[in-house]
């Protein structure tokens, strides 16, 4: 993108009214904290404004990409043409509660709406705890693992496309997959969640049984992304049972380094950033090291749940 892309860039969010800042760094905004500079970083603060820019980018072919709470993100050092767009304006934290539907925007957090459900005795989000994600992300990559997945308890989505048209999609509509949900439109606004009453006692004991399940058996205290690759599924042509951490740690790669970057002792899959002077450039080439290696090993060409920009 040309510097008078950024001119451009200034002047339309400023024209929309849109806070914003220029030659944003991403890494703060990742939980590896490391990485490049985005063109611009604008937090828009309704559905309207959300709906023009998306409009004006399309219309000017100013690139976009959309930012949740950074848990599975590494942002390369040469960093992001465009804007990246991040819901975490207080517009898009709302929770409300009518019987037992909970409704909250893209940017809630999802260990937060964990808490907050199981304090009010409404199950259905249990086997999520522990997973760091805004609910926005949470729903685009049907967050979970051993206990279940978000998309269990989603009752409909509302979703923004591509050219700013808002429209929602139900859960008869909806298929919620490993790691997938198909969902097409680039941005997700809101959710509904369709609970069940209980004893909020109990639901909170099960809820931090789960989390502390997940925080003893998984390097939470270091800078990673969480589970670096998608565990592989019978749907694949190279699938062994082997869950993506044993792949890994077969292949002798537990411990390995390149730099600041290392595979954890704890997992092997995750990938642990040094907490002091880390890169970027260093996590991406163990990445590529570790697949190399297992599909050399194994013939296993492991599936990426970390997102890589660009």
């Amino acid at each position: 993108m040309p510097d008078t892309d950024a001119a451009q860039l200034d002047s339309l969010l400023n024209d929309l009214g849109i806070r914003h800042k220029m030659d944003a760094p991403l890494g703060p905004l990742t939980w590896y904290n490391v990485g490049g500079h985005a063109r611009g970083h604008a937090p828009p603060a309704s559905t309207a404004q959300l709906s023009e820019l998306v409009s004006q980018c399309r219309e000017k072919k100013i690139p976009m990409r959309i930012l949740g709470s950074g848990a599975n993100l590494l942002v390369r050092e040469a960093g992001v043409a465009g804007v990246v767009i991040r819901l975490d304006d207080p517009a898009w934290s709302t929770m409300s509660v009518e019987d037992n539907v909970v409704t909250v925007g893209a940017g809630y957090g999802l260990m937060r709406l964990v808490a907050e459900t199981a304090r009010l005795g409404l199950d259905g989000l249990a086997q999520v705890a522990g997973i760091p994600a805004s609910i926005g992300g949470a729903i685009r990559m049907n967050a979970g693992g051993k206990y279940g997945d978000v998309g269990q308890a989603v009752k409909r989505v509302q979703v923004m496309s591509a050219t700013g048209q808002v429209y929602h999609r139900d859960a008869d509509d909806l298929e919620f997959s490993y790691r997938h949900v198909n969902i097409d439109a680039p941005f997700i606004l809101s959710a509904e969640f369709e609970l069940t009453p209980t004893d909020p006692k109990e639901l909170s004991k099960r809820v931090k049984e789960i989390y502390f399940y997940k925080t003893s058996s998984q390097p939470f205290a270091d800078k990673s992304s969480g589970c670096c690759f998608k565990n592989p599924t019978p749907d694949d042509e190279d699938y062994d049972g082997r869950p993506a951490g044993m792949i890994i740690d077969e292949a002798g790669l537990k411990g390995h380094r390149i730099g600041t970057a290392v595979v954890s002792d704890v997992h092997a899959n995750f990938i642990v950033a040094d907490k002091k002077d880390a890169r970027a450039e260093d996590v991406y080439k163990l990445i590529q090291h570790v697949e190399g290696v297992v599909k050399e090993k194994f013939g296993i060409r492991l599936k990426r749940e970390v997102v890589v920009w660009p």
